[in-house]
């Protein structure tokens, strides 16, 4: 097993992520510190799950792409959850052995970047992250890029953890009503035909 490189991941992250800001390369540090310490590959298939106790609409959510880049946990293979708690803690989980690791961005960390220009005199001031100048993001950047693991992040030791079986379902029907493809679980029954949920509802 590898030991991860984040700064391997920063070009395709900004490229995927569409902006420079320091949040998302914070991801990478902290995807690539739970799977070093998990010691599991960038997840190809689900082999991987990622629980970020993210919420909606808050500071720093892109965080969550650098998280998505480096560990191949993604929205479209649903091996990547929010915990909804408004916070920025991982909870990595080995599906293979059913192990885990907590990893945490220090508070301390994460102040000291709310008090940068980039935060106070662009992004609070509702400029987007892509309209910000890169001599003002590029040394936040690099702080956290560079930045000894143990001033950026608490990592967990290495704990059980009982995930449920993930189950894909391949059953479809066609709706009798619009004529969109529709995943069997999600049909619903109106007036004896086979619909779905936005036909529903009308």
């Amino acid at each position: 097993m590898s030991n991860i490189n984040p700064k391997e991941w920063l070009e395709f992250g900004q490229k995927f992520h569409g902006h420079k800001c320091p949040a998302m390369p914070l991801g990478l540090r902290v995807g690539a510190a739970g799977m070093n310490k998990l010691g599991v590959e960038r997840a190809k298939d689900g082999q991987i799950v990622a629980f970020v106790d993210l919420g909606e609409d808050h500071c720093a959510t892109c965080y969550a792409d650098g998280l998505q880049v480096i560990m191949g946990t993604t929205f479209g293979k649903g091996n990547i959850k929010k915990t909804h708690k408004g916070k920025w803690a991982l909870t990595l989980v080995d599906r293979n052995s059913g192990k885990a690791v907590r990893v945490t961005p220090k508070a301390e960390a994460m102040l000291q970047n709310k008090q940068s220009d980039f935060f106070k005199q662009y992004r609070e001031k509702g400029i987007p992250a892509s309209s910000v100048p890169h001599e003002v993001v590029d040394p936040l950047i690099n702080n956290v890029l560079n930045a000894p693991e143990e001033k950026l992040m608490d990592v967990s030791e290495v704990f059980d953890y009982k995930l449920e079986q993930k189950k894909d379902s391949f059953a479809g029907f066609v709706c009798e009503e619009c004529g969109e493809m529709t995943v069997e679980g999600y049909g619903r029954l109106k007036n004896g035909k086979h619909v779905c949920i936005d036909c529903a509802a009308k």
